[in-house]
């Protein structure tokens, strides 16, 4: 990769590496449940301001857009999600012990954010704009039924001259470009119910809703892409002697290709409506879409790519690992713009209370945002 960039990438890294601790220690505390990212949009707004930042807004989506040179022509962005799958709404718990930061949330995605904003303020202090303007995003509602709706109220706004894409999430190496699609859903069933004695034979909800999972596990998901499903759970009923009058589960499928997404959805919904004469009424909520893969140019995806892949292997010292999964990324995709989400941390438990980063991945993954960025401006 370029001598420069890597040089610089690496003196500041070295130099800010104190300050990088320290707000990431602030920022690990703050609350960010999906849809209620507020204390973090708040506390992210006004750091970019203390640090240089002339142009930035929190939009309804609740993302944090901090503009960088030029906004009246093609754009890059670069982002990370502020919200956490945990519902806390008070201070989050963080212990520090042998070299690693353990807190919910904090690799997923709060380290990572904390690189993008040290990045960016790279730029801000030294007035440095690129060839495009830049977006830098902390965006909202990445995880679980936030169905990447920060994500697509940003390409709602700017999609028209967003010509690439880079979300900061995961852990290093991996270089994450194709993705993974799904549509969620929740099923109803209600019934009379009834006595378990004396109404035997009535309509149960729960059974119902068992031979709708029955049926639906005896689907066979297409072979053209990667695809999956999932009834990930299972609710209803009252007590031990009742007939259920109601019972709900949630049920979900997943493909890298929008074309198997659609197939999957018309026998979800063949399936359902092969249910609807065993004596209860169905419903169907449609919970969130995360699109999968649309027509992005292959030769232009490989070379933005790769271009990451280079930045990686350097201050990684491994290959980068491509996959398939559901990010922010999604939506660029979907859209046929380049896109790659990157891991700037190492680290593990992610999802759960335990959740932990080794401190010492905090200056490479730093140098691996601040060296994408300046790719664009020297």
């Amino acid at each position: 990769m370029n001598q420069t960039i890597q040089q610089l990438a690496e003196e500041y890294a070295e130099a800010v590496y104190p300050e990088q601790l320290e707000l990431l220690r602030t920022l690990g505390r703050i609350p960010a449940p999906t849809g209620q990212e507020e204390q973090r949009a708040a506390f992210c707004k006004d750091w970019f301001l203390k640090n240089g930042a002339r142009d930035v807004t929190i939009d309804e989506a609740k993302n944090v857009i901090c503009r960088i040179g030029p906004q009246d022509g093609d754009l890059i962005v670069f982002a990370a999600h502020t919200d956490v799958v945990f519902p806390d709404t008070e201070p989050l718990p963080m212990r520090e012990e042998a070299g690693i930061l353990a807190a919910p949330g904090i690799g997923d995605d709060t380290a990572n954010l904390v690189n993008l904003m040290l990045a960016a303020r790279y730029l801000l202090q030294r007035d440095l704009e690129g060839r495009v303007g830049f977006l830098i995003v902390a965006n909202a509602c990445e995880e679980g039924l936030g169905n990447l709706a920060g994500t697509k109220a940003l390409f709602a706004a700017f999609g028209d001259r967003i010509r690439g894409f880079y979300s900061f999430d995961c852990d290093m190496p991996q270089c994450i470009q194709c993705a993974v699609g799904s549509q969620r859903y929740r099923i109803t069933c209600r019934t009379r119910g009834g006595h378990s004695f004396k109404d035997f034979g009535q309509a149960n909800a729960i059974e119902i809703l068992c031979r709708l999972v029955e049926a639906l596990y005896k689907l066979q998901p297409p072979r053209e892409a990667p695809t999956t499903y999932n009834v990930g759970r299972f609710e209803g009923g009252t007590t031990v002697n009742s007939i259920a009058q109601e019972a709900s589960m949630l049920y979900e499928f997943r493909s890298t290709s929008q074309d198997c997404l659609r197939q999957m959805e018309q026998a979800f919904f063949r399936t359902v409506e092969g249910c609807k004469g065993l004596g209860g009424e169905l419903t169907v909520e449609l919970l969130g879409i995360r699109p999968g893969n649309g027509p992005v140019d292959p030769e232009a995806l490989a070379d933005f790519t790769a271009r990451s892949a280079e930045v990686i292997r350097t201050f990684c010292g491994r290959e980068p690992d491509f996959c398939a999964a559901s990010t922010d990324s999604n939506i660029p995709l979907s859209l046929g713009i380049p896109a790659n989400t990157i891991g700037t941390v190492r680290g593990g438990l992610a999802h759960t209370r335990e959740e932990w980063i080794a401190l010492d991945s905090l200056q490479p993954g730093l140098k691996i945002v601040l060296s994408l960025m300046l790719q664009y401006v020297l």
